[in-house]
C-alpha cells in the first residue's frame, strides 16, 4: 500500500482570504481560487498544500495542530510575516528559542532558529 500525504486542511471564515495570506507568506501557488475552498501549494504539481476551506463557526481554542518553519533568519522572517498580518502570541510556551505568531484568523505556527549544523 502506498499512502501520500496531500494536504493540510485549515478551517477559515474567508478561505480565500486566509489563503492568500498564506501563499504569500509562503511563496507557494494557487491552484484553487474558489469562495469555497482555496488551494495553495510549493508549486502546482508539488505536494503536501493547504487547502483552506469555509466553516461558520470562529475559532475558540489553541490549534491541536500547528505548522513550524525553519527560515535561516529567524528575526528577519518574523518580521516579514508580521509586516504582512501576522500576530505575536502567548498560548503558555514561556520563552523559548522560536518565536510563536498567528495568522489574520488566528491559527498559531511557529517560527524556529536556524538549523544548527
Amino acid at each position: 500500500m502506498t499512502l501520500e500525504w496531500e494536504q493540510v486542511i485549515v478551517n477559515a471564515a474567508d478561505p480565500a482570504a486566509l489563503g492568500r495570506w498564506w501563499a504569500d507568506a509562503l511563496g507557494w501557488a494557487v491552484v484553487d481560487d474558489s469562495p469555497e475552498e482555496y488551494e495553495i501549494r510549493p508549486a502546482p504539481d508539488r505536494m503536501p498544500g493547504l487547502l483552506f476551506v469555509r466553516v461558520p463557526e470562529a475559532k475558540s481554542v489553541k490549534n491541536r495542530l500547528h505548522l513550524d518553519f525553519r527560515p535561516d533568519d529567524r528575526q528577519a522572517e518574523v518580521d516579514r510575516l508580521l509586516a504582512l498580518g501576522a500576530r505575536h502570541v502567548d498560548i503558555g510556551q514561556g520563552e523559548q528559542s522560536w518565536t510563536t505568531l498567528v495568522d489574520p484568523e488566528g491559527n498559531e505556527f511557529c517560527v524556529l532558529g536556524a538549523l544548527q549544523r
